[in-house]
C-alpha cells in the first residue's frame, strides 16, 4: 500500500493492488449517481435516498470537496492501477465521518457489478492501515440483513460492540444494525 498526500483537499491518496482511494471530483457525479441510484446500494445505507433525486449526488460531491467537511470521502478508482480493474473509474465509495474524542464512523458501498470481488475488504483494510485522520478509534455499523458487510469489518480487525438500529432513508424505516469498533492506537 502506498500513501501520498493530495494537497488540494488535504486528503491522502491510498493505493492498493487493484485500485486507488482518492478524493471525489466533479467528473465522478455521473457514475456515482448511476451506482448509488441502484435500490440495492441505497437500501444498504442510512443516507442514500431511493429514488435518487436530481442534484443529490452533485451536492454530495460538492460537500466532500469542501475544506470544512465533516466527512472525508474516497472513491475506489480502478482506472489507473496496473493489473487492477482498469477502465473502471468508480468502483465504490468509502468514507470517514468525524466524531468527538478523535473517533470516526466508517462507511462504504461497492457498485453492484463489483460485489463479491473483495473490493470492500481491500478498501476497508487499506483505509484502516493508512488511518488518514489519525483516529484513536473507528466505528462502523451494518444492517443485520447484510452479513457479508459484517464479515468485511471483522476481517479488518473490527470487534462487535452490540445491536442497535438506524434509519434508512431508502427503506423509510428503522433497520436493525450490528455495531463494530476498532482501536487504532
Amino acid at each position: 500500500m502506498k500513501v501520498d498526500t493530495v494537497m488540494d483537499q488535504d486528503q491522502v491518496l491510498i493505493e492498493t493492488e487493484r485500485f486507488v482511494l482518492r478524493p471525489p471530483k466533479a467528473s465522478d457525479v455521473g457514475m456515482l449517481a448511476h451506482y448509488s441510484g441502484d435500490r440495492r446500494v441505497a437500501e444498504e445505507t442510512r443516507s442514500i435516498p431511493h429514488p435518487l433525486a436530481p442534484g443529490t449526488t452533485d451536492a454530495f460531491v460538492k460537500r466532500a470537496m469542501t475544506a470544512d467537511r465533516l466527512e472525508d470521502v474516497w472513491v475506489m478508482d480502478g482506472s489507473s492501477v496496473e493489473g487492477g480493474d482498469r477502465g473502471h473509474e468508480v468502483l465504490g465509495v468509502i468514507s470517514l465521518t468525524r466524531m468527538d474524542r478523535n473517533q470516526s464512523q466508517l462507511g462504504y458501498w461497492v457498485a453492484p457489478p463489483f460485489w463479491n470481488t473483495g473490493l470492500a475488504s481491500e478498501a476497508v483494510q487499506a483505509l484502516v492501515a493508512a488511518n488518514p485522520l489519525g483516529n484513536d478509534t473507528l466505528f462502523a455499523e451494518v444492517f443485520q440483513d447484510n452479513p457479508a458487510s459484517a464479515r468485511v469489518l471483522t476481517n479488518a480487525g473490527f470487534a462487535y460492540v452490540g445491536d442497535s438500529e438506524a434509519f434508512s432513508v431508502a427503506r423509510d424505516a428503522n433497520v436493525p444494525t450490528w455495531t463494530y469498533s476498532r482501536k487504532m492506537r
